[in-house]
């Protein structure tokens, strides 16, 4: 099912650059693999701008935004991803690109999910996480200067924001968590998409 979502929306042929529409249709599919969740809770984005979305990127699947009959609405937000998206929108590498902000939502909201968050993002792997982040938040990703791993990173930063010292130790070198900071991020990807993304780049 999931597979299947990847492949037509990126078969679609819509508009922007492939490494965008890759996120996005890695996105949609992951949480359209979830029946119990709209899209919208999913993404972050309200339903007018999915639309939006979807038009431009990949015409043609706009009946992909149909939630089925068993998703439930959440209303519950997390008091940290309003933070979260501001913090991405202030670091954006153009502030008038609309897919940045765009962007900004869907990775604070899958932020908040319990695995690695290029898992939550339906991405194939670490890497594509850090290229987009450098793609569309360029000054926030270079101050990751460490590699510390991304859910960490930016809950760091907002702690910075706030004045809060949530280390305790001096840096990063001598604390005794370091590898929960900064330890491989290894896993498969939630949605096997690995495979689909390597056809439809072709």
């Amino acid at each position: 099912m999931t597979q299947t979502v990847y492949r037509r929306l990126m078969a679609s042929g819509g508009l922007g650059e492939y490494v965008d529409r890759h996120v996005f249709a890695c996105v949609i599919a992951v949480c359209r693999g979830d029946p119990a969740r709209t899209l919208a809770d999913g993404t972050g984005l309200a339903p007018d701008t999915l639309t939006l979305l979807v038009d431009l990127h990949f015409p043609g699947c706009e009946d992909i935004l149909a939630d089925p009959p068993t998703a439930v609405p959440d209303t519950a937000a997390a008091l940290e991803e309003e933070d979260l998206v501001q913090l991405l929108l202030d670091h954006r590498s153009d502030p008038h690109n609309i897919r940045s902000a765009w962007m900004a939502a869907l990775v604070a909201r899958r932020s908040l999910g319990a695995n690695h968050l290029w898992q939550d993002l339906g991405l194939t792997r670490r890497d594509e996480l850090s290229a987009l982040l450098t793609r569309h938040f360029r000054p926030l990703a270079a101050l990751n200067v460490q590699n510390m791993k991304w859910k960490k990173f930016f809950y760091r930063q907002l702690c910075q924001r706030e004045g809060i010292l949530i280390c305790k130790a001096p840096n990063c070198e001598v604390c005794t968590d370091f590898a929960h900071c900064f330890g491989p991020e290894t896993g498969d990807p939630l949605a096997t998409l690995a495979e689909a993304a390597r056809v439809a780049a072709e």
